[in-house]
């Protein structure tokens, strides 16, 4: 049984974590760097960006934590230490500050940034700020949340606990993720931290396939991110027998990862830059697993399906077409459509066709702040699920003068 608790990435044993503003950003009310520290060192896993133009701490990261091995996350926000000649001289600078201050090596340390690319990062603040970082930790795994973000609206933070081997055992995490998001990893920040004893090898097979059918399948704009990754740390703490071969304690931790990483997911694409609503798109009757994925992502990245939602307009063609041009190999005569949000739901599609619909009642349903856009492809039994946004005229404004 899976249950969620409180605490973020603090709520299983032996985490601590902080955020402060050390004055990367201007604006002083927002804090901009971020900490997670493990009492013990633990085993190790990530994820990144497929983008070819990598952020430096990604480099370094991956370095890092080859051994797959880890004891703590630094993040800064406000500047994404990306396309800059001094980016991994840089990135390695904080882990050695953090690693002499904490008293670890600088080779346990995960370190990630986001914010503008292609600006200089100045390391001054980080290094006069270490102090107060460190004394800082504690049970904050808001204020770590907090110092993670860039143009998020809300904070991000969820922990569970699930059993493995007789033992109770906690999974949480924090993200951040508001706009470059877009599906093939990682696309945002994600920083995720248990106290299960589960191997690197496992923990990193549990990670790659969780992450097909929840990180990879959020799109807000259609940017693939260049600084972005999923991090999971694993600590041991909770003293169950390792996991080190798939079985039903492996099978616990993955559902508990999931829970974690979907509900992750849902915040992400819901606070989309601009967006007014959650979208999901839920595909069934698939003859392939394969097929619902591409489906679902081709729907939830229509430029046209996002504004459509955002008028709340059921126009369910819109729908199609984004199905037709996906490349996913369908029979468009068998396929159904509906909307359903807390309202009701209005079927709008059946075989590939019109059916009558009242757009009174389509209407109400399509001004919720959640809205499910339902496939049928009435061809299989495979079936998948993508989450993305609304796409409004905030977008643009927010994008217009990011950076200035």
């Amino acid at each position: 049984m899976i249950k969620t608790v409180e605490g973020g990435v603090c709520a299983a044993k032996g985490y601590k974590a902080s955020g402060i503003h050390c004055g990367i950003r201007k604006n002083k009310t927002k804090r901009d760097l971020a900490l997670i520290v493990s009492e013990v060192r633990a085993n190790a896993a990530a994820v990144y960006t497929t983008n070819l133009v990598k952020g430096a701490p990604l480099t370094v990261t991956k370095n890092n934590i080859a051994d797959g091995k880890a004891q703590a996350v630094i993040c800064n926000s406000g500047n994404a230490n990306t396309c800059n000649a001094d980016g991994i001289e840089k990135a390695e600078a904080m882990c050695k500050l953090l690693g002499d201050k904490l008293g670890i090596s600088e080779k346990d340390v995960v370190v990630a940034s986001t914010g503008v690319i292609g600006q200089t990062l100045d390391i001054t603040p980080i290094e006069n700020g270490m102090d107060s970082l460190v004394s800082a930790l504690g049970n904050n795994s808001e204020e770590a949340a907090e110092g993670i973000m860039t143009t998020d609206t809300v904070l991000k933070e969820i922990a569970v606990e699930f059993t493995a081997g007789g033992k109770k055992c906690t999974i949480g995490g924090i993200a951040k993720g508001s706009g470059m998001i877009h599906p093939n990893m990682a696309t945002m920040l994600v920083f995720i931290t248990t106290d299960c004893a589960i191997s690197s090898e496992m923990l990193e097979k549990a990670l790659k396939s969780d992450i097909s059918d929840t990180f990879n399948m959020v799109s807000v704009d259609g940017d693939t991110s260049t600084n972005d990754m999923v991090c999971v740390l694993a600590n041991g703490m909770a003293e169950n027998d390792e996991i080190t071969a798939e079985g039903d304690d492996f099978t616990a931790f993955m559902k508990a990862l999931n829970t974690v990483t979907v509900y992750l997911c849902r915040c992400i694409a819901g606070d989309g830059e601009g967006a007014t609503k959650l979208l999901e798109c839920k595909v069934s009757g698939a003859k392939t697993k394969e097929t619902a994925k591409t489906v679902a992502k081709s729907v939830i990245c229509s430029s046209l399906t996002k504004a459509a939602m955002f008028g709340a307009d059921a126009n369910w063609g819109r729908v199609l077409c984004a199905i037709g041009y996906s490349g996913a190999d369908v029979d468009v005569n068998k396929i159904d459509v509906s909307f359903t949000s807390p309202k009701g739901t209005v079927d709008v599609c059946k075989d590939g066709a019109g059916i009558p619909f009242s757009e009174e009642i389509a209407k109400e349903i399509l001004l919720q702040k959640e809205i499910e856009i339902n496939v049928k492809l009435n061809d299989g039994d495979f079936e998948s699920t993508a989450w993305g946004c609304d796409l409004t005229y905030d977008y643009v404004k927010i994008n217009g003068d990011y950076r200035t």
